[in-house]
């Protein structure tokens, strides 16, 4: 069976997380998205566990049911150097044997979601391997808190201790992360890290599992390449649309050249805010082969559909009008993936208009404009001119001149500031 799954999300445990965060509510969006599997997130606080054992019915050691979706025991924490891990447990023992063992070295694990733990990010995962909790670096590629922020290889931040995967993150997709030849030895997890149930979050990037059931020990598997199971299907955001894409200021995301924000010692000269490297960037300044892994499965980028709606109707992602599209077509055609994929155009249009249709055919041809993200601050997606002009039936043969990429150009400095007064 093929099992879509979200593997990291968080709870209102954690900081800046929608206060709309429960159970019942994930579950009920999980199936409007397709997803068969999420992951609990911030199992190692004890309120979030609580409530999670209140609402579900138990399905093994692992694996938990609400609402016919089932939830992994999952949670992610913050080490010494402030890198984030993301963990799968394999039961709610492992759960509570990990928060005893990391209690002396964290302050907030009983109340934060994402504990900070002040250990290494090799003693955090000698601890996972310990229990047979899963481990891997979380978002690896943000210039915050993930690995390669603060290391150079996997090894420097790991030493001996055993991986099991690498999380993607927004800004990064599976050709990006294979530019590092230590990476072709993992599987590559691609996850939301929701803060909010709400569609344009929850499962924006996800896992096909190719599996037997929807449990702890079908999933490890496949995350082990172990009896068949596998991840036949990474699907998550254009890379240019997460938050740290490119390199830009993180006060007003005006965007720069590497070796502009260098020379200007990574201060920005619109605003004085601080920039932040981008993901595109950093990878290049690690990257070491051009080869991928024959095993790699395919990565299929995504636009969430409540943004491609948003975009159309000229409306907040989380309106009532934007959240009203989005219901009918999935109440429809049973998936948010089935309306960017598979179904019909002209059903689309059927359904919900001609203006609505051609913006999802757009996304399926590669044809909607991209302001790459930056700084923190999210990429956008545009609609072409020509697109938005023409009949429903004309979008085959359409020439479009400007749907190429659009960046903000940094501002050029004057040659007088380089010359003595």
């Amino acid at each position: 069976m093929k099992v879509d799954a979200d593997l990291h999300i968080h709870s209102r445990y954690s900081k800046a997380v929608s206060k709309l965060m429960t159970f019942p509510l994930l579950a009920e969006n999980a199936k409007l998205k397709g997803l068969g599997i999420v992951g609990t997130g911030d199992i190692l606080n004890p309120q979030w566990e609580k409530e999670l054992l209140r609402s579900a019915q138990k399905v093994d050691g692992g694996s938990y049911e609400i609402k016919g979706v089932r939830f992994l025991l999952t949670a992610e924490v913050e080490d010494n150097r402030r890198v984030h891990h993301l963990l799968i447990f394999p039961s709610i023992d492992a759960v509570m044997e990990m928060r005893e063992k990391l209690k002396p070295y964290s302050k907030d694990i009983e109340t934060e979601g994402r504990p900070h733990v002040n250990l290494s990010a090799a003693e955090i995962a000698d601890l996972a391997n310990e229990l047979d909790v899963l481990i891997g670096p979380a978002h690896s590629f943000t210039p915050w808190t993930a690995l390669y922020k603060e290391y150079n290889s996997l090894k420097e931040a790991y030493g001996d201790a055993k991986v099991h995967f690498l999380e993607l993150g927004l800004s990064a997709d599976s050709e990006m992360a294979d530019r590092i030849k230590a990476h072709h030895k993992l599987t590559y997890l691609s996850n939301s890290d929701a803060h909010s149930p709400m569609p344009h979050r929850l499962g924006r990037e996800f896992n096909r599992f190719e599996i037997e059931d929807a449990t702890f020990d079908e999933v490890k598997k496949a995350i082990l390449k172990r009896g068949g199971r596998k991840i036949v299907l990474n699907a998550g955001l254009d890379p240019r649309l997460g938050k740290y894409h490119l390199t830009a200021c993180s006060k007003c995301y005006t965007k720069y050249r590497l070796e502009d924000a260098k020379r200007l010692n990574w201060r920005c000269e619109v605003c004085g805010g601080v920039i932040k490297k981008g993901v595109h960037d950093r990878i290049l300044e690690l990257a070491d082969t051009n080869e991928r892994p024959e095993d790699r499965p395919p990565y299929l980028h995504l636009a969430p559909l409540a943004e491609i709606i948003a975009m159309v109707l000229n409306k907040g992602v989380e309106t009532k009008a934007v959240k009203s599209v989005w219901e009918r077509l999935l109440r429809e055609f049973g998936s948010e993936i089935a309306v960017l994929v598979d179904v019909p155009i002209r059903s689309i249009a059927g359904l919900v208009g001609d203006e609505i249709a051609k913006a999802i055919w757009a996304f399926r041809n590669e044809k909607l404009i991209v302001i790459p993200g930056g700084g923190g601050k999210y990429g956008e997606i545009k609609l072409p001119e020509e697109i938005k002009k023409a009949k429903l039936e004309d979008l085959e043969s359409l020439e479009i001149k400007n749907s190429e990429e659009v960046y903000h150009k940094p501002k050029q400095r004057s040659i007088l500031d380089f010359v003595g007064g």
